[in-house]
């Protein structure tokens, strides 16, 4: 074989090689986004069994009688609860696409950061409560979610950036399995995680007495893209949304809120 020949087997070898190569990008780009799709549709579904619930009337109880463990659940997440017990609440914002299921799973932390609310494989994930707060205790719930383009998940958070957007949307809807509870933005902010740069908002779970409270809310608002007006007292309960937030290494967005009297 002369050189020429030689070279220009060569040349269509990688030629070919790259076309594979650009063909299998392709098809997994077109995978991702048909599979966001996918469960962005069973996310809308899953909202409706909970839109279509039907109200239960409480049955005549003795007040000294226990209630058997489930039987106080709110009759619009029954059915998904019996779908998956960890599930644990429910959050919606008004003006964004967050209409979710919320869950725990302490013997596997980070389980739902890649599973459905069906326990199978998902880019999408469930937004989902970190694996050392108690759902009823806790003076901080911190909640995870993925930051998706367009909005979705917790990518709608990108929009609380704007104290704009804030004025329109201060609140939070975020529901136990047995209480509905509305909750008051006190701080949006952004920061970096894993890094004695950053602040480790998610280390505060429970306050061991006022002071260490009062300064977990301070931080916040220090660190807040803006003025609320808004701010929290010893013994109030807080929720704390967390998303990757992509202006720089390990970023993170970061909204802080109360429950409101």
């Amino acid at each position: 074989m002369n050189v020429k020949n030689y070279k220009t087997i060569l040349c269509i070898a990688a030629a070919v090689a790259f076309l594979g190569a650009a063909v299998f990008c392709g098809f997994q780009i077109y995978s991702h986004y048909q599979q966001i799709n996918e469960q962005t549709e069973a996310f809308a579904e899953i909202a409706e069994v909970v839109e279509n619930a039907e109200p239960e009337e409480e049955p005549p109880r003795d007040k000294d009688t226990p209630v058997s463990e489930g039987e106080d659940i709110l009759a619009k997440y029954k059915e998904l609860y019996l779908q998956n017990e960890d599930m644990v609440g429910w959050i919606s914002i008004g003006g964004t696409t967050i209409n979710y299921p919320v869950m725990q799973s302490r013997n596997n932390p980070n389980f739902y950061l890649k599973h459905s609310f069906e326990k199978e494989y998902s880019d999408l994930g469930v937004p989902y409560i970190q694996e050392d707060c108690d759902i009823l205790t806790s003076d901080n719930l911190i909640i995870y979610g993925h930051h998706i383009k367009g909005g979705r998940m917790f990518g709608a958070l990108e929009d609380y950036k704007s104290k704009g957007f804030y004025e329109k949307q201060k609140t939070i809807q975020f529901d136990t399995l047995t209480e509905q509870a509305e909750y008051e933005i006190i701080a949006v902010f952004k920061t970096v995680a894993y890094s004695s740069q950053g602040y480790r908002y998610y280390d505060f779970v429970n306050a061991e007495n006022e002071k260490e409270f009062d300064a977990y809310v301070g931080k916040c608002k220090e660190l807040a893209l803006y003025d609320t007006g808004v701010t929290a007292e010893y013994g109030d309960k807080l929720i704390t949304l967390s998303t990757c937030e992509y202006s720089a290494q390990n970023g993170r967005l970061v909204v802080v809120a109360k429950k409101a009297d």
